[in-house]
């Protein structure tokens, strides 16, 4: 038996849910599939799934075999990885986490073009509003907009976060424009659920100014905020990268430009320098060389 394609089934069936869907995925038939897996179990010496014609379950030796195969597998992977020749193209499948604004408006057009660069790889992206657990979750890779990173975790910056304080020109229509960042107290202010909620911070003539606001719509991710200021329903605080396009074409108008939000920069997050996928290694170069201190989204603003 081959011990890892056995713990590669096992584990693909519990990611997957049925041994179909992982015969499926690993290209084998479904006997051969169930063959690997009371192999495993035989090696083993325990159970390790429960099987019923609905679903799968784990035992408790299953329980404790599961983390213990990944483990192994990934270790396969990083010797196989750091063994493999220098000009050799990256394949392998990378998941990456991101936010829902980020990923839609700028990572899902980069990734687009890296596939096709390095077609043997497969991008598996997990659009999540929330800070993930890189091992618990198996990302490979995470995109955080913070200045505040998990020491825990290696980070690579790749550019910066300006925001734009903006609003549409049916909303400056009904309300007089803010003459100065005191003023946002008087306007409809639509808010990031967890950053600024209550407070917007800004620099103006340098020094640091926090400005209350409230508002009667709040989102927990900043496309919708995007998608409520185009219609008209109040003031926001947008990251550029997603409301710049928006400004330019005049669909939104920059307000107070004298006052400079709070910058963030963004991050390329991973756990571990050691034993080092190519594959991550070259999404990692790829993304520093598209995502530069000066990022286009900003050109014009």
């Amino acid at each position: 038996m081959d011990r890892l394609i056995a713990m590669r089934v096992f584990v693909t069936v519990v990611d997957l849910g049925s041994q179909s869907a992982a015969a499926d995925h690993l290209d084998l038939s479904r006997p051969v599939v169930s063959r690997y897996l009371a192999e495993l179990e035989e090696w083993v010496g325990a159970r390790l799934m429960h099987r019923t014609t609905r679903k799968l379950s784990l035992t408790a030796a299953g329980n404790e075999t599961l983390p213990r195969c990944r483990q192994l597998l990934e270790l396969a992977d990083d010797l196989q990885a750091a063994v493999s020749t220098p000009d050799a193209a990256p394949r392998g499948l990378l998941r990456i986490s991101v936010s829902t604004s980020f990923g839609q408006a700028q990572l899902a057009c980069a990734m687009t073009e890296y596939v096709r660069r390095y077609p043997e790889v497969n991008i598996d992206l997990q659009m999540l509003d929330r800070t993930v657990h890189l091992v618990d979750e198996r990302i490979d890779l995470a995109i955080r907009t913070s200045n505040d990173l998990d020491p825990s975790l290696i980070a690579r910056k790749l550019t910066v976060c300006r925001s734009v304080l903006c609003a549409s020109p049916a909303y400056l229509s009904e309300h007089p424009a803010p003459q100065q960042v005191d003023d946002l107290s008087l306007h409809n202010c639509l808010s990031h659920a967890y950053y600024g909620k209550s407070q917007w911070h800004f620099t103006v003539e340098g020094e640091a100014v926090s400005v209350p606001v409230q508002g009667n719509i709040s989102a927990n991710e900043a496309s919708t905020l995007l998608r409520a200021t185009l219609a008209g329903a109040g003031v926001s605080l947008l990251p550029s990268y997603l409301a710049g396009c928006h400004v330019r074409s005049g669909e939104l108008v920059r307000l107070l430009p004298q006052a400079e939000p709070l910058q963030m920069n963004i991050y390329a997050v991973y756990a571990s320098r050691k034993h080092m996928p190519a594959t991550l290694r070259s999404m990692l170069d790829f993304l520093a060389e598209r995502f530069t201190e000066e990022p286009w989204w900003d050109k014009g603003l």
